[in-house]
Formats: C-alpha cells, structure tokens, sequence
C-alpha cells in the first residue's frame, strides 16, 4: 500500500500567502518562499501553490515567485493558478515545478488535458475541481475562483477528466474551505469509489481526526493550509498520530 501524504497548500495572492473561508475574507498570512522552506524542513510530503487570482484576472502566473519557492524545496512541487495553454505548462515546469495544477481553463477546454498529459505524462497533470454543494449529495464544478457555478457535476467532471488523462485530482470542497470542522467525505468518497486515479482532498481540515477520516475513507493525500500556516498542527505530531492510527506515512526523508 502506498503511503498517504499530507500537503501543506500555499494560496498566493499579489507574491503573498493569503487564506480565507470559503473562498472570502482573504487575510495576509506570509512569505510564501519562507512558508515553503518551512514546510520542507517539517517533513511535507509535497507542497501545493495556487496563484488564486490569476484565472479571474486573466493575467500569467507569478513565474518568479514559482522559481523562488522551487529553489528551497527537495519534495515534489505543485503549482496552479492561470494557466490556460500546453505552453504555459511547459512554462511552470520549467521554472521548477514537478505538477501542474489546472482548473479553469480545463472546463473551458478538457482537450487541454489530453494535450498536456500527452506531451509531459500524466503524472505532471493534476485536474483541480472546486466543488460546491448545490443539492443535496450533489456537486457542481466552479470555476474563476470559485466564482462561476459551470453546472457540470463534479463526480462526472473528475471521471472525464482521468479518461482525458489527468493523473491526480485534487479535490476542494468550498462549503468546507477555511471552516476548520473536517473533509468533505461524502464527496471525497463518491469520487474515490468513481475513479482509479489518486485523489487529494482539500478543504476543511481543523483538528487531526480530520486527517484521518478522509484518509481512512478514500483520499489518497491531505491538504490543508491554515492549520499548518497558524502552527495549529505540526507536521511532524501529525505523522506520527496517523501512524499510530494505521495509516502508512513516510517519517523519515534520506
């Protein structure tokens, strides 16, 4: 079995980490070269950086700030935020990324994830969907943010986007971002029983239980940002809790 991660996730905003609640109330948390290097020094098993405006203002990515935060980190790296065509994927790899995380821009045309993952592999490919609750155990896909409701199902969203070739799916469910009251299982496990390909979830995480419910019911990886950015969780405590709990996680790093 392989082991589960746990990924810190940086929202950067304007060259800062931001984090919010359900995609509101934006507050300044740090650097995000200096939030990096921390969390590789903890012991992440990867690290997540989303340039959460980039999309909606339809501008590039901080390609800088991506080159900055590659340079302090030895775990995988995973960066997302306005990218829109196969070259600005070639773009963020270069610039050290070892992902990329697409969202937006895949809704707008799923023929870029084919391309993508056919040019660089699929395990370069991660298809990002912000998930809300519209029904009852009913999602739909939001882009821009999560400004724009697609109306596309998420569950149906994330099995089309592995038959395209997505090779991980990072899950976010906005009724839970910023709330701190545990994953979203539901649709955490509706996905997993869906798909073949390894699921992040994110969104919701407060307590170590959190951690470890997703991850006993279908998620492959955590993420989570403010317990981690606000020293409410330490990595290493949060390892060694799974353990004990059965949950196969890499302690040590060569």
């Amino acid at each position: 079995m392989l082991a589960k991660r746990i990924i810190p996730c940086l929202d950067v905003d304007k060259g800062r980490v931001v984090k919010g609640k359900k995609f509101q109330n934006i507050q300044d948390v740090d650097d995000p070269v200096a939030l990096a290097k921390r969390y590789n020094e903890a012991g992440a098993d990867e690290l997540v950086f989303y340039d959460i405006t980039a999309s909606n203002e339809e501008r590039d990515i901080f390609l800088d700030v991506v080159e900055q935060v590659a340079k302090e980190i030895a775990i995988p790296f995973t960066v997302g935020g306005g990218i829109r065509t196969v070259e600005d994927i070639h773009q963020v790899l270069r610039s050290g990324a070892d992902k990329v995380s697409i969202n937006s821009a895949a809704v707008t045309n799923p023929q870029l994830i084919k391309d993508a993952a056919l040019k660089f592999g699929s395990q370069c490919i991660v298809l990002s969907i912000d998930a809300k609750e519209v029904a009852p155990n009913q999602w739909n896909v939001f882009t821009k943010g999560g400004r724009y409701d697609t109306g596309i199902d998420a569950i149906q969203w994330a099995k089309q986007g592995e038959e395209l070739g997505a090779g991980e799916l990072v899950i976010n469910a906005m009724d839970s971002d910023g709330e701190k009251d545990g994953y979203n299982i539901s649709l955490t496990k509706a996905i997993a029983d869906t798909v073949n390909i390894p699921i992040v979830a994110s969104g919701g995480a407060g307590i170590k239980e959190h951690f470890l419910a997703v991850l006993e019911q279908g998620a492959d990886a955590a993420l989570a940002a403010s317990v981690f950015h606000y020293d409410e969780i330490q990595i290493p405590d949060l390892k060694i809790y799974l353990q004990e709990n059965n949950i196969i996680v890499r302690r040590e790093r060569k």
